[in-house]
This record gives structure tokens, sequence and C-alpha cells, in this order.
């Protein structure tokens, strides 16, 4: 049985390392309901020296580029796109696809990765995104309906494309 549709989240590149003060998690507690790992100063400034870049946090006019891209994108491929808030320093959409919620990911921080760029928003050799993200499976009508409500009520209050 195939899900309804996936709530995907991505970050920034940079904008929630390992050891950050709100908890992180890593490859062995990333499941869902799993405790986050506590805060570590030490661990995060190492992996802040050891970033290739400065972080990114999406302005307006790159908050707008990503929207618009991943809408479009979700025109294109026959996607239904149930919600989208794309933040200074993150992304969420649900959406329903008939591809796993992994490449669906890949389609959307591609898309916006290459709209972005376009627009001379980030360089070309510019790591908008870090790497992978989260993929929540939502198997019933009610699952949907409050992933949505979350994205687009649940982010604080909403900022200006």
């Amino acid at each position: 049985m195939a899900a309804l549709a996936y709530l995907i989240t991505f970050r920034c590149y940079g904008t929630w390392l390992p050891g950050d003060e709100r908890g992180y998690v890593d490859r062995r507690c990333n499941i869902r309901g799993h405790p986050m790992l506590k805060p570590n100063a030490r661990l995060e400034a190492a992996m802040s020296r050891a970033m290739k870049q400065p972080a990114e946090v999406l302005e307006a006019p790159a908050r707008a580029a990503v929207g618009a891209a991943i809408r479009e994108g979700c025109v294109r491929e026959a996607w239904v796109l149930h919600a989208l808030e794309v933040r200074t320093n993150h992304v969420h959409a649900v959406l329903s696809t008939g591809v796993p919620p992994e490449r669906a990911m890949v389609a959307l921080k591609a898309w916006a990765t290459r709209r972005l760029r376009r627009e001379g928003l980030v360089g070309d050799n510019a790591r908008p995104w870090s790497r992978h993200g989260s993929t929540r499976w939502l198997w019933s009508e009610r699952a949907v309906h409050d992933a949505c409500r979350y994205v687009l009520e649940g982010q604080g209050a909403p900022l200006s494309s």
C-alpha cells in the first residue's frame, strides 16, 4: 500500500549543525519518536569549523524563487502539492507523488537550486541545502490534513515572500 502523501522537510546548509543547542539527530537516532541528542558545544564548534561555505539563509527573493520552482516542478511532474512553506532556514512540503519520498526530495532540492542559481541568488558552486532531510509517510487523510496544518500554521508568523 502506498502512502497518500509525504511530508518532506529539508534544511539550508549550515543552519542546524550536529551539537546545536536545540538538539540534533544523527544516522543512529534518526527515528520518529526517538529523543534528540543533547546539545554538545564542542561538537557544534568542530562542525562549524568544518563547513565548506557560510550557512545559507534564504532572504525574501530566495524564498520566492524556491517556492516558485517547487510549485512549477510539481505541476510539470503532475505531483499534488498540498502545502508548501519556505522559511529562512528550511523548506516543508506536503505532496502526493508516485515516486519514493527520497527521490521527490532530491527533485525539490534540484529544482530550487537551479532557480536560485539562474536568478543569481546563490553562486554556481554554492550548496544551498544540507545533506538529506526528513521524509514522513502520511497514510491517512487525517495525517495529510494535520501535516498541511503544521506546514501552513505551525511555523510561526508567515514570512513575506
